[in-house]
């Protein structure tokens, strides 16, 4: 092959480089099923013939499917067994034995036919299919003109394949089975449900009593890994719409802090097709991961434009705002505190640049981690100086609820003023508590080891 590739590449054009590579990822083992027979009609080498000459060739048409490999079973063998004596009486070799079944088990063509202004190829098909054509392959002329045919100097008969490994089935004895596996880069789940209509179909043509069982679907975590993002999303939606209306008591300034939310998903995931990176269990974890950081942005938005309204109404308590002077308000909000939290999300999303530096496995598997979580970030630093300001000078019309006469705030402000107070006015020993804290991380940090790569728990057990 390496030879082959060198002749191609001389003829080339300049500057390009022909590699070789792998079809398929480590990863690329997204499903496994198993072939029983409960009936007990077949052997496991007649299930095993099933899956190599007629499931696996089916399954690897599929587009973006990288092979099908079969697993257990018994691989059936014409298996002969010279006598060195009688080859030795007969004066015959070994090599001129195996020349004669190479030449016996071919097919060869015979020409084209023409008849009525037609022509017909013609073709001579000389494969050896039973014990007998085996054993009536001819290999010399004997005494008299009688040829020695292999059945004179050989023992015939049908045995498996030297095994060097066997596969169980839920505790119930061997079992056949298919490892389908997914060319690199491609979509998991589109080729899962391709190879599932595949089993469908060609469940009709299976001999009687042969099943297709599911042993392993990938599909499974990868829907699990969707649903739980959707839950994180879900939750955080719930929880700062919450909490924007207990501290605000302002239900569109609540949903101000949610439209920034699902907006930075979506923006990830925008940048996500364009750079051709999947939505897998990785990638999808560093959304998830990001979803945290996100919305505070919006919320220190808000909860400043509203400071500046009340302070507004406050100075003009019997006065009813307008709408230029709302904007301006609002905008000297924005002005206030965007750049700094512009500055604070940047930094988050550089925070995961080391993850960059990674290489080999390591850098592989969390790579989109690291992608997908930055383009969240970047989304996050740039929706609040950007949409939220337009959608707060829609939703924050009318009264403007005062922050001490919340109940809750009052609450809260009760319970961290003396605390800040004490912090302010033992300013030294505040600094060496927190030094110590730090300090206090070393030796932990320095038994954490060099291993960076997490144990998964898919849900499945495969025990090999």
């Amino acid at each position: 092959m390496l030879e082959t590739l060198n002749q191609v590449q001389g003829r080339l054009p300049r500057g390009v480089t022909p590699v070789l590579g792998p079809d398929a990822s480590g990863v690329g083992w997204v499903y496994q099923y198993a072939l029983v027979d409960r009936s007990g009609q077949h052997d496991l080498s007649e299930l095993r013939a099933i899956q190599d000459w007629f499931l696996r060739f089916e399954l690897k048409a599929l587009p973006d499917v990288a092979e099908v490999a079969s697993v257990g079973g018994m691989v059936r063998q014409y298996q002969m067994q010279l006598d060195p004596e009688r080859l030795a009486a007969r004066g015959l070799s070994v090599e001129q034995v195996t020349a004669a079944v190479r030449a016996a088990n071919q097919e060869v063509g015979g020409g084209v036919l023409e008849l009525a202004e037609a022509e017909y190829m013609l073709r001579a098909s000389g494969y050896l299919r039973t014990l007998a054509d085996f054993a009536a392959i001819p290999l010399a002329a004997g005494a008299g003109g009688v040829p020695l045919v292999l059945g004179d100097v050989a023992h015939i008969q049908l045995g498996p394949e030297p095994r060097r490994g066997i596969a169980a089935f839920d505790g119930q004895g061997e079992a056949v089975g298919g490892i389908v596996v997914l060319r690199a880069g491609r979509n998991a789940s589109h080729t899962i449900a391709a190879v599932k209509t595949k089993l469908a179909e060609l469940k009709a043509s299976l001999p009687a009593g042969v099943e297709v069982v599911p042993v392993y679907d990938r599909s499974l975590l990868i829907d699990r890994a969707i649903e739980n993002l959707e839950g994180k999303l879900a939750e955080e939606l719930l929880v700062v719409a919450l909490v924007t209306w207990l501290f605000l008591m302002h239900l569109r300034s609540a949903l101000v802090a949610l439209v920034t939310l699902p907006l930075g998903v979506l923006c990830a995931f925008i940048i996500m097709q364009s750079r051709g990176i999947n939505a897998n269990i990785m990638s999808l974890g560093g959304i998830a991961i990001a979803i945290g950081a996100m919305v505070d942005a919006a919320i220190v938005m808000v909860e400043n434009a509203h400071r500046r309204l009340e302070q507004w109404q406050d100075a003009h308590p019997h006065a009813e705002i307008n709408q230029v002077e709302r904007l301006r308000l609002i905008r000297d909000a924005t002005v206030e505190v965007g750049p700094a939290l512009f500055w604070s999300l940047l930094i988050i999303t550089l925070s995961f640049t080391p993850v960059f530096a990674l290489e080999a496995q390591e850098g592989r598997l969390f790579g989109p981690l690291a992608f997908t979580k930055t383009y969240a970030m970047a989304a996050a630093a740039a929706l609040p100086i950007t949409l939220v300001p337009v959608l707060m000078s829609f939703a924050m019309g009318g009264h403007i609820a005062r922050e001490n006469r919340n109940p809750l705030n009052r609450a809260l402000i009760a319970a961290y003023l003396p605390l800040l107070n004490r912090v302010l006015r033992w300013l030294r020993l505040t600094l060496v508590v927190a030094a110590l804290a730090v300090a206090s991380c070393a030796y932990p940090l320095a038994r954490l080891g060099a291993e960076f790569m997490p144990a998964l728990n898919e849900g499945d057990l495969l025990y090999m």
